[in-house]
């Protein structure tokens, strides 16, 4: 088995090699040199590759993604199209996400900010409790993310709904399925949490219709992708006073401009998509049993649905 490695970068490389050679120790693992030979590669493995390892790699059986979100994957034009892709399902990465929804769920309703402001002003200042069926959480995108943080919501015992395009079931979470029950779904929700995948279907779809849809005060969370933020719509929402605030860690150019308003806006919190990192420890040994489960001829799970994007 012929292995090989190609990301974006150099940063850690050194370390994937070595963790890979550990874990598949009958396999040759070697990395990609833009001006190298073909290598004749059975599998690769990678983040943000160039389009023409697909053009010189002729042979290969499967391409694994070093993330959960294969948007970018995609679009590569070289990519042939009956090649598998296989995205990293979990390895640490949906604990992250939850943790992640649940500090910006706390920072809103809980009015840590205004706390920090009156510590600064040294002012000792009490603020109504919350009550929180007032602060309805609504997440976006039931997959394996979105699962995880609604069912973190749910311990805390606020109400939680979640939208996806064919349902979820998960008990003691709201369910609501299809393009036809969106608009119900944001008229309940003030907290909104998205977690989708980028397709057609969803770019865009945190815009200026979905947030006058959502409760007055409302909050928004992106922990998928910058292209489903229209970000003058959100501005706008927030200069009307219908959105109160907003946590974002992902956005359509990154690292995020210098001049962009989101950085000095009183309202928004910025982080530098890092709401959930790829663990190595954890994404190695997955990755590892998968591309077993193929040499042994076996089918394996996490392999994308081109049409649906994820």
């Amino acid at each position: 088995m012929r292995i090989l490695l190609a990301m974006n970068g150099d940063a850690g490389l050194s370390r994937w090699i070595e963790a890979f050679r550990k874990a598949l120790p009958e396999a040759e693992v070697s990395t990609w040199q833009a001006d190298g030979p073909a290598l004749g590669a059975d599998v690769a493995i990678v983040w943000h590759p160039p389009a023409e390892l697909f053009v010189r790699e002729t042979g290969l059986r499967a391409v694994f993604n070093l993330g959960a979100g294969v948007d970018g994957l995609l679009k590569i034009p070289t990519l042939p199209s009956t090649l598998p892709v296989i995205r990293l399902e979990d390895a640490g990465m949906t604990v992250q996400m939850a943790e992640y929804a649940l500090h910006a769920l706390w920072e809103a309703s809980r009015s840590f900010a205004s706390y920090r402001q009156a510590q600064g002003e040294h002012e000792w200042r009490m603020l109504p409790v919350t009550r929180r069926h007032e602060w309805p959480v609504g997440v976006l995108g039931m997959g394996k993310v979105g699962a995880r943080v609604a069912q973190a919501v749910a311990e805390f015992e606020y109400p939680v709904a979640g939208w996806s395009r064919g349902g979820h079931g998960l008990p003691g979470i709201e369910d609501f399925a299809g393009a036809q029950a969106l608009d119900a779904f944001l008229a309940r929700t003030r907290v909104l949490i998205n977690a989708l995948p980028l397709t057609p279907d969803t770019r865009d779809i945190l815009n200026r219709d979905t947030f006058a849809k959502l409760l007055p005060g409302a909050y928004v969370v992106n922990v998928g992708r910058g292209e489903h933020l229209v970000e003058e719509d959100l501005l706008a929402a927030l200069a009307s006073g219908h959105v109160a605030g907003a946590t974002l860690d992902v956005f359509r150019t990154e690292p995020l401009p210098q001049e962009h308003p989101f950085w000095s806006h009183p309202a928004i919190t910025i982080t530098p998509h890092t709401a959930a990192r790829t663990l190595r420890t954890e994404s190695v040994k997955q990755i590892a049993d998968k591309i077993r489960q193929l040499a042994k001829g076996e089918s394996v799970s996490g392999v994308v649905d081109r049409p649906r994007g994820y």
